[in-house]
């Protein structure tokens, strides 16, 4: 069958449907990104917050559109937004054929053969049985790709449902992931972006100990592996071991993505964080003395329930103050089954008027931390070219693929996609950085 395979939300999201699409691949089915001549489209769905959901939605009633041209498409969700809401996707969209939960991803071939012959599906099979360890593709361009160590959630944020979507916190077995990324450097990987919900809870289940400094330090050894990036740290687990990795090994890059959510202790508690502000502060004044140029990313929330006027000026101030060099802020949003929903919600335009303060702000410090730059020499991969500008794009060690800014370097360059280049930077914008090759 030809399969149109659309893979939605975050990274750990998009490895789940490198898995599914090399099982497809093998079954001899065959992927096409042209939903009027596929037999089946099968949607890979994000259910993380209200915006994700909406796209998941979207994408749905798009292959429904598609049946104008080609009636015989079949339509199969999963990921996320499956696992989240089960049956209600097909009470409420009945053109969708079979909704799969993630812990049955296995039924994905047995469903797209019964679905042809007519059969309305749904499986649903305990979240644990989600197998990350599987052989992959790899969909993102070949030089760098994400490494899932770890599935699951077990810190029980009050505001986040993945817990409710996911399971708990369950590590991939070391050997597993360093057979990954041994064959990831075959395939020609560079940067391998180590993620998972919480890396720095990596090995606590299935060693009794913190293993994620070893596996770093064990994929450093991986000839081909040029570039590791860390995301998704949480403070309260970040160990000196960690950090060390980060300031002596030369292919850990000195970036780091530390989540943090809020700082006032009291909507820290109410949002059941386990690190308060001392944590937050000591984890930010640890590395960056570990490591003086390192590039701190984080997300904060704005708006959570409860949250006053006095706690919301502290975080503008410790944003105002600290200048992280890269930072995300999101208005609240109330999702189904977790605690925080039933709470006291505040109105929804002063949660998003805090948080355009809070990014208003940032791009203030962003732009200064940009201009910064001008004069330095910093290292950068080539992700593509920019035909109708005449740019290579490239992104700095200071920055992640698609979340972060990128390096423009002129076509008379002449660089290599996927090769790694120092460049000296010329000029700055807001998120961007322009520069030449240093000879």
């Amino acid at each position: 069958m030809k399969v149109t395979l659309v893979s939605l939300g975050c990274p750990k999201n998009q490895v789940d449907s490198d898995i599914i699409a090399h099982s497809l691949l093998k079954a001899g089915h065959s992927t096409t990104a042209d939903m009027t001549e596929a037999d089946v489209c099968l949607i890979n769905t994000c259910g993380f917050i209200t915006s994700a959901k909406e796209e998941a939605i979207e994408n749905i009633f798009n292959a429904v559109g598609a049946r104008m041209e080609n009636p015989d498409l079949k339509i199969i969700v999963t990921g996320c937004l499956a696992q989240r809401y089960k049956d209600e996707i097909m009470e409420d969209i009945p053109e969708v054929d079979a909704v799969i939960g993630i812990g049955s991803h296995d039924k994905i071939l047995e469903t797209m053969e019964r679905v042809v012959k007519g059969e309305k599906l749904s499986f649903y099979g305990p979240k644990t049985n989600l197998d990350i360890t599987k052989k992959r593709i790899i969909s993102t361009p070949r030089h760098y790709a994400y490494l899932k160590i770890a599935e699951g959630c077990s810190n029980g944020c009050y505001y986040c449902a993945i817990p409710l979507i996911r399971g708990p916190h369950r590590s991939r077995p070391m050997e597993s992931c360093i057979e990954e990324a041994k064959w990831l450097a075959e395939e020609g990987v560079k940067e391998i972006i180590v993620v998972a919900q919480d890396i720095t809870r990596y090995g606590e289940d299935i060693y009794k100990e913190n293993k994620l400094a070893e596996l770093v330090t064990e994929i450093s050894k991986i000839d081909g592996i040029q570039w590791i990036r860390l995301m998704y740290a949480y403070p309260e687990r970040l160990g000196d071991d960690v950090i060390e990795v980060i300031a002596t090994n030369p292919k850990v890059l000195h970036y780091l993505d530390l989540p943090i959510q809020h700082i006032n202790d009291r909507v820290l508690k109410s949002m059941n964080r386990q690190g308060g502000t001392d944590i937050i502060m000591s984890a930010i004044s640890r590395l960056r003395a570990a490591v003086p140029d390192i590039t701190i990313r984080t997300s904060i929330i704005t708006g959570y329930p409860g949250e006053t006027e006095e706690e919301f000026n502290q975080l503008y101030d410790f944003v105002k103050e600290i200048h992280l060099e890269r930072l995300g802020c999101f208005a609240y949003s109330e999702e189904e089954g977790t605690k925080a929903a039933k709470m006291e919600q505040m109105p929804v335009e002063i949660r998003q008027q805090r948080a355009d303060a809070i990014m208003q702000l940032q791009t203030g410090i962003m732009a200064e931390k940009q201009a910064a730059m001008i004069g330095r020499e910093i290292d950068v991969i080539v992700d593509d070219y920019d035909e109708e500008n005449e740019l290579f794009v490239c992104r700095s060690v200071y920055d992640a693929p698609e979340i972060d800014g990128e390096v423009y370097v002129p076509a008379e360059a002449g660089l290599l996609i996927g090769e790694i280049y120092t460049v000296l930077v010329t000029e700055s914008d807001i998120y961007d950085l322009y520069g030449e090759v240093v000879d």
